[in-house]
């Protein structure tokens, strides 16, 4: 029988290994936000968490129960957006990375 990595296992190894994937899973969690998938977004955003300051780290530095942030951040989870935003800026801060828009006008 194979051997098999459980696969939130693999993302959080290749999110601290790649910079890009990194970078591209923040990207998709913003977009879903955006363009009205905030349950998809949460989980991303779940996974990036594990993978860049950790659940523990982030209630310290957002002031918020690490046991709050997991129910937030679950597929039933419903944060406020400043919550959301600060999760964003936490992950930002970890990753090192710019967020930068484009808006289309059609």
């Amino acid at each position: 029988m194979a051997l098999t990595r459980d696969f939130r296992e693999t993302v959080v190894a290749r999110v601290q290994r790649d910079q890009v994937f990194a970078q591209a899973l923040l990207d998709e969690a913003i977009t879903l936000f955006v363009n009205g998938e905030p349950d998809t977004a949460k989980l991303i955003l779940r996974d990036l968490v594990n993978a860049t300051v950790g659940f523990e780290s982030l209630a310290e530095e957002i002031h918020k129960p690490a046991k709050s942030l997991h129910r937030m951040l679950s597929a039933s989870g419903n944060p406020t957006m400043t919550n959301i935003s600060a999760i964003f800026a936490a992950i930002k801060r970890v990753l090192k990375v710019e967020v930068h828009t484009t808006v289309v006008t059609v």
